[in-house]
């Protein structure tokens, strides 16, 4: 009979100039991305639904220092793919500073994040840094666009199930949209009611919860995306139980203390409702019975007591390029932020006539709190002009222009706030403007047809800058970054034309109004714009 003999595990150690290094490399990477920290903190700051962002990198160091002791057993040998991930989150970066994409330039950060670290262990330690750097993608706010349609898809779900939840309760009630009418008093479930205050923080709780829940795969993603569906069933028993407080005892309830407080007894019952997910999965499907304190649960290293050799970590040589990377990134940031931009001659459209042709109107100008949401601190120059034609058609023009979208703000898309404003796109097509021309072809437009309760509203709206128009969001990023980088200007505007639907008038009247006015405005907005 044999024994076989185990071999004492080396452990690995940092001396000083490992230490340095790595200070080096925390020092050069938020020097790159000190402003879009400061962006995210505001972010999470102002915005309840990702006030929870403080906590995830907090939590992913967490989650590093639960593996230390598997990682300081791994020689740390670099990996040059690590730093093919690094070039490519720098590239990101710079794509979004010129292009003014806050939600690149964040991503980036991820990216970056990951080269770096790979860089410098290598892929050996990616199944102990795969989880502590996924995790970080949950202190990310989602783009406005993707935010703000999620957002009105749940509005309409929630409305509708939590009209459901009133009449269960013998109550008669009235569903428009999103508007629950109870007959004395109607509740509007607005972006706030949508339920993405719950659903943002719920998943990220759900992630934490599947991996710490030591069950087969399945159990741990059947605990977080079941976040989704409890997220929304459970708002929408929130609004129901509003409506019935409301009908029976008054309007408080829908508003002030009370609403908020109904608002954190909701988020307690769906942590709940995970905790009893996985104490039922526990139950019925493990095949060896163990309380629930056993199977989940916050681990902590143990102390060990090695006995084995100690090695010195060596700087991969990956990492030190990752640092060369990194400070030629910071360097040409600064020459970015620095570089003189071309700000064209035009005349400010405070001057742009309040009579074109039988259409008449006066200037108006946004109050500061619409500036601001926006993107004001970068607008240079607006005006919202409500016409009426000789014949009583009214039109509202509104111009908003950016010299500069490189600091401050950029062009805010009507898509992404309309739903913000309570109203329910209700389709969006692509049409051509024969009477406004852009370098000699009629403008292409947005066609938009939205709603609000009885309400209609037709909109045409498009960006036009440096002497094209465009439609689609993407491109028009995409061109502002091109031009920005060859031809130093990221100037251009916002065109919009508004007209309200009257309850007796087709979408195709409100057409006919839209059409009507853009020959009378034609290129008049020609040096207000320039090309």
């Amino acid at each position: 009979m044999t024994t076989e003999s185990k071999l004492p595990v080396t452990k690995f150690k940092l001396d000083l100039t490992s230490i340095i290094f790595i200070v080096c490399s925390i020092v050069l990477f938020s020097a790159l991305y000190l402003q879009d920290y400061i962006n995210l903190f505001n972010t999470w700051n102002t915005r309840e639904e990702y006030s929870h962002g403080f906590l995830i990198p907090v939590l992913s160091v967490f989650f590093l220092w639960q593996n230390k002791n598997e990682l300081s057993k791994i020689p740390f040998t670099g990996s040059i793919f690590g730093l093919f991930i690094l070039a490519f989150g720098l590239l990101l970066f710079f794509l979004g500073k010129l292009a003014t994409l806050n939600v690149i330039i964040q991503y980036s950060m991820l990216v970056s994040i990951t080269g770096l670290l790979f860089s410098f262990t290598g892929f050996k330690s990616h199944k102990y840094l795969w989880v502590p750097l996924f995790f970080l993608i949950f202190m990310i706010p989602l783009p406005p666009f993707l935010y703000n349609n999620l957002s009105q898809k749940l509005q309409l779900i929630s409305s509708e199930l939590g009209v459901a939840v009133t009449r269960a309760f013998g109550i008669s009630v009235y569903l428009e949209g999103n508007v629950i009418d109870l007959g004395t008093y109607k509740l509007q479930v607005v972006d706030a009611c949508s339920g993405l205050r719950y659903l943002f923080p719920l998943m990220s709780f759900g992630f934490i919860c599947a991996y710490l829940f030591n069950a087969p795969f399945w159990q741990r993603a059947a605990i977080f995306f079941s976040t989704i569906p409890v997220t929304v069933l459970m708002n929408s028993f929130r609004i129901g139980v509003i409506g019935v407080l409301v009908d029976r005892w008054g309007t408080e309830h829908a508003e002030g203390f009370l609403h908020d407080f109904e608002g954190w007894v909701i988020f307690m019952a769906c942590v709940a409702i995970l905790f009893a997910e996985m104490w039922l999965l526990n139950k019925f499907f493990s095949k060896k019975k163990r309380p629930l304190q056993e199977v989940f649960g916050l681990e902590f290293p143990e102390t060990e007591k090695h006995t084995g050799p100690i090695k010195v970590r060596k700087i991969p040589k990956t990492f030190v390029v990752s640092l060369v990377l990194l400070m030629a990134a910071a360097l040409m940031s600064v020459n970015l932020e620095n570089r003189e931009e071309i700000i064209p001659e035009r005349t400010t459209l405070i001057n742009f006539p309040e009579r074109l042709d039988d259409w008449g109107g006066k200037h108006g100008h946004l109050e500061e709190v619409y500036l601001k949401t926006l993107g004001g601190e970068g607008m240079t120059d607006h005006i919202i002009t409500d016409y009426a034609s000789d014949a009583g058609d009214k039109i509202n023009l509104y111009v908003a222009y950016y010299e500069s979208q490189r600091a401050g703000g950029s062009i805010h898309s009507p898509r992404s706030c309309i739903p913000g404003g309570g109203w329910i796109i209700k389709g969006v097509t692509q049409v051509p403007l024969e009477g406004v021309l852009v370098d000699g072809k009629p403008a292409m437009v947005n066609r938009v047809e939205i709603m609000k309760g009885d309400y209609k509203q037709l909109v045409y709206y498009w960006f036009q800058q440096r002497g094209r128009s465009i439609t689609n969001e993407y491109q028009l990023k995409w061109f502002l970054f091109w031009d920005s980088l060859t031809q130093h200007r990221s100037d251009g505007a916002l065109l919009r034309l508004t007209t309200s639907i009257l309850p007796n008038e087709s979408w195709e009247e409100g057409d006919k109004r839209l059409i009507k006015f853009s020959h009378a405005l034609g290129n008049k907005l020609d040096g207000y714009i320039p090309e």
